[in-house]
């Protein structure tokens, strides 16, 4: 660092501060950090640079001056003068300078020499100065000239985050700064860009509809951005883009009319879900699928065309003709073969929908008449069974019911709330109880409740009962915090099932959840074809209250016939004391352990995670957020949020042995578990649950599916560790490699997924890279050699690994010999080294940190900022585990 000549302005004029006095002399402060600097004792440059700052009339100014007559924080790396910037700052930060008035003179010349150093500086001193000079309160022009050169430059994130710093943002065009962003998957960076403006909000969320249209080019956006590279394209088609406008708008609070291409792409969505529901599955009953094509479809000419298109199927003209005449279409608008079908119906007259006593017969009956279902729709109503609702000692049932989405708008409001005791059931109108918000019926219904559920001598009955409660309270405020208020409860969701799943009956899936447990305990499964129906219809039909009574009573049913008959069911004699309600927070997890050895498996000489590593046999899926659907009857362990408590008889896992597949919804999760070292796969785009139970049947997996898409893949993963107990250490972080990497396998594409890698001195990868690319590699020595001598002599390992390198994976190093002689880019496997990836400067930094390679891609890592982030990230997780001796840096690019 060159030391300045004057401790005021560059021209040697002193600069006139308001209010300060004369301080010592800034150059002897100055030599005297530099010296410390040079011997790199930081705290005593820590101590000797706030002393300084307290003595100095304005360090301010003299901070101007360093970086005026110095250009060494303009380089990479480490700077006295980059460092001296981001002490200043907290400085301040404690302690602020008076004399300088806002809008003074003296302010004005300090704040414009600042912009003058902003303008060359690199983006990590931007944030200090603009605290040490509140530059947001500068002048504008100079500051909006930068940000626009930067943008020219294609530097969108840098203009992007100086924009945010120097709130900018009202005075640039919010389309041209969040354009690139988006194409570069900046989608958390735009949103930060216009947060607290909401106009810029209502903006940014016109610009992504506007993405939405039908027949929408993005490619034509991307070739206004020439210097942008957009990787991921398919993360901005119509389709997924219009699911992150409507979560925006639900966050946000507007106005989904704000927004018409994404909802019309949403509505188009689920109109194609219902149809495939109905016409290829066989799984809705006419009547409620004729009521959600009816809501969804209206006037919308494109789904009335979409609409048209599935009832043209050659394969479902029959079927077409019924819905045709369901939904009162014009012949005009079918095709000829369904119009004809449509008039031999009508001449029949309109068919009923009829179910055989048979089919009937062949499901779980309610064992109550229908005078002992009680639909509550006012406080009085509610008021006049309170004392038996609040009966101490009786076992109680809980279930939740809510109209579908489809994925067209936010998080759905329940709609029923069912509480059924012995002989009878309550079924609560949820939307009289729960409006106006802090009503008088809406607060006496919630100390209900609270009364209810808190109580531990009542014992409460659920499936999925804390995604249940969730919804409640996000239906009714007053009870957002109910779950943690949760006293003496029993979550059906946790028995584990291992019974091969029913097919037939003429349905295209046999019972799953609920279903299946009834049918697995009680002889027979639920009729489950008023599930999706209109929970907010009123009054609901015959068949809806059977099917919400039979619901929640089905649930009494079956803990009574594991508490009477324990033995049928291969369950010790004291299941009864074993299930007594606990006074937790949450429910305790508990088992049917006899069902695995009672029932035949599904899959014979097959090993079972439960079996032998101490992992539930099954926890069956929902198919709404707290219900059950996807993979049955596997005698693999299946993981699904909300996730019961760890058992503690649950032996604990290396992670490096954990397994798992995960489905395709859990992309994040499978990444956050990966970098902790677990191997797992993950379904491909349109791959159902039976391909997760073949993979997990075939590699001994743990199958990770989820109906809850609102947790955060990082909270997701620390849940699973939890479950499982599985141990991570941080020699575990990076162990495994993320690479994308296309394969024939049916689960694809893939995360590399390999966990042999090779280490690489930088000796030997300058040499590789040199023979890779022809670019000249200076010799660390000088000393002129052969490309060939200088391989061989570098592929002799270290004789110790370099002190300064912070994460060390257990691995051999690379030797000459591990490369083909012809190819030496190329392993004895066939794997060719990434070594386009690997920047000139990183070759070149300072220090013997090594590479490595991973042997199944060829990707090549090196020491970053990653590791720490990851290590902050997953802290509670490595507690107890060795650590680094200081915080690790992660790798970057293709990093550790």
């Amino acid at each position: 660092m060159d030391l300045p000549d004057t401790a005021g302005d560059p021209t040697g004029d002193p600069v006139v501060t308001e209010g300060c006095s004369a301080g010592p002399d800034p150059l002897l402060f100055l030599q005297a950090l530099q010296t410390l600097w040079s011997t790199r004792e930081l705290r005593q440059l820590r101590e000797e640079a706030r002393r300084g700052f307290a003595a100095l009339a304005d360090p301010r100014t003299v901070l101007l001056d360093v970086l005026e007559s110095s250009r060494g924080w303009q380089q990479k790396g480490p700077s006295l003068e980059a460092w001296l910037t981001w002490e200043l700052a907290h400085w301040l930060s404690a302690q602020p300078l008076p004399g300088l008035a806002q809008g003074s003179s003296g302010l004005k010349q300090l704040q414009a020499r600042a912009v003058r150093v902003l303008t060359e500086s690199p983006p990590g001193l931007v944030e200090p100065l603009v605290s040490i000079f509140q530059l947001q309160d500068a002048d504008r022009g100079p500051l909006l000239t930068h940000v626009h050169r930067l943008h020219q430059e294609g530097k969108f994130k840098e203009a992007a985050l100086l924009g945010l710093k120097l709130r900018l943002q009202p005075l640039l065009d919010v389309e041209k700064m969040s354009s690139p962003l988006l194409l570069q998957d900046r989608m958390a960076l735009a949103q930060r860009y216009v947060a607290g403006f909401p106009d810029l909000q209502r903006r940014l969320l016109a610009l992504l509809d506007s993405w939405c249209q039908p027949g929408f080019d993005i490619r034509v956006v991307a070739r206004q951005f020439p210097q942008v590279t957009p990787l991921r394209l398919e993360r901005l088609s119509p389709g997924v883009l219009s699911r992150q406008v409507l979560s925006l708008l639900e966050r946000q609070g507007l106005d989904p009319a704000l927004c018409p291409h994404a909802v019309a792409q949403q509505r188009l969505a689920a109109l194609r879900h219902l149809c495939r529901e109905h016409f290829v599955e066989g799984s809705w009953s006419r009547e409620n699928w004729t009521e959600h094509v009816q809501a969804l479809v209206g006037q919308d000419e494109q789904l009335q065309d979409e609409l048209r298109w599935w009832l043209a199927s050659p394969d479902n003209q029959a079927v077409a003709a019924q819905c045709a005449l369901d939904l009162s279409l014009p012949e005009t608008q079918l095709p000829a073969s369904v119009a004809t079908e449509l008039r031999r119906l009508k001449l029949q007259g309109r068919a009923a929908e009829v179910r055989s006593e048979s089919r009937r017969d062949g499901y779980y009956q309610l064992p109550i008449a229908s005078g002992d279902i009680h639909f509550l729709a006012s406080w009085e109503d509610l008021a006049r069974h309170e004392e038996e609702l609040l009966q101490p000692g009786q076992v109680l049932a809980v279930d939740l019911e809510w109209r579908p989405s489809f994925g067209t708008g936010g998080r759905p409001q329940a709609s029923i709330l069912q509480l059924a005791v012995k002989g009878r059931v309550f079924l609560l109108d949820l939307p009289v109880f729960s409006r106006p918000v802090g009503g008088q019926v809406s607060q006496a219904f919630s100390r209900l409740v609270s009364q209810m559920l808190s109580d531990p001598s009542i014992t409460k009955l659920g499936y999925g009962m804390s995604g249940d409660l969730r919804s409640l309270g996000a239906s009714c405020p007053a009870l957002a915090h109910v779950e943690k208020q949760l006293r003496g409860s029993l979550d059906l969701l946790q028995m584990r099932v291992a019974d091969k799943p029913a097919l037939g009956r003429g349905e295209a899936r046999g019972p799953r959840g609920l279903s299946l447990l009834v049918q697995q305990v009680l002889g027979k499964p639920l009729d489950k074809a008023q599930q999706l129906s209109n929970w907010d219809r009123r009054p609901l039909s015959e068949g809806q209250l059977v099917y919400t009574a039979a619901d929640a009573y089905c649930l009494l049913e079956v803990y009574q016939a594991l508490c009477r008959e324990p033995a049928r069911f291969c369950l010790s004699e004291d299941l009864a004391r074993s299930l007594r309600p606990v006074n937790s927070e949450r429910p305790e997890a508990w088992e049917l352990p006899g069902l695995q050895e009672a029932s035949a498996s599904p899959w014979p000489n097959t090993a079972t995670p439960g079996s032998s590593q101490g992992w539930p046999s099954e926890l069956s899926p929902p198919s709404r957020p707290g219900r059950g659907s996807g993979a049955r009857g596997l005698s693999q362990a299946v993981w699904r949020e909300p996730v019961a408590e760890k058992q503690d008889t649950a032996p604990e896992v290396p992670v490096r042995a954990f397994r798992a597949v995960c489905d395709s919804m859990l992309h994040g999760l499978a990444r956050s578990l990966r970098c902790l070292g677990a191997d797992v796969l993950t379904l491909g785009a349109g791959e159902d649950h039976r391909r997760a139970a073949e993979v997990a049947r075939q590699e001994g997996r743990i199958i990770l599916t989820s109906g809850l898409p609102y947790h955060k893949a990082r909270q997701q993963a620390k849940a699973v560790l939890k479950h499982f107990n599985v141990r991570v250490t941080p020699a575990d972080i990076f162990s495994r490699c993320q690479e994308p990497h296309l394969t024939s396998a049916p689960l694809c594409p893939q995360a590399c997924n390999c966990d042999q890698y090779l280490k690489v001195s930088k000796e030997m990868m300058k040499q590789l890279v040199w023979l890779g690319s022809q670019r000249e590699v200076p010799s660390s020595t000088g000393d002129e050699a052969s490309p060939s001598a200088d391989l061989q002599e570098a592929g002799s390992a270290p004789e110790e690994a370099p002190e300064s390198c912070t994460h060390d994976l257990p691995c051999r190093w690379l030797e000459a010999a591990d490369l083909q002689s012809h190819a030496p880019a190329v392993l004895g496997n066939g794997t060719r080294l990434q070594l386009a990836g690997v920047p000139e400067g990183v070759l070149q930094r300072p220090g013997p940190r090594p590479f490595y390679c991973c042997t199944g891609c060829g990707k090549v890592f090196w020491e970053g900022s990653h590791l720490g982030r990851i290590t902050a990230h997953f802290r509670e997780v490595l507690e107890g585990a060795s650590r680094p001796c200081r915080p690790p840096p992660c790798p970057v690019s293709g990093t550790l």
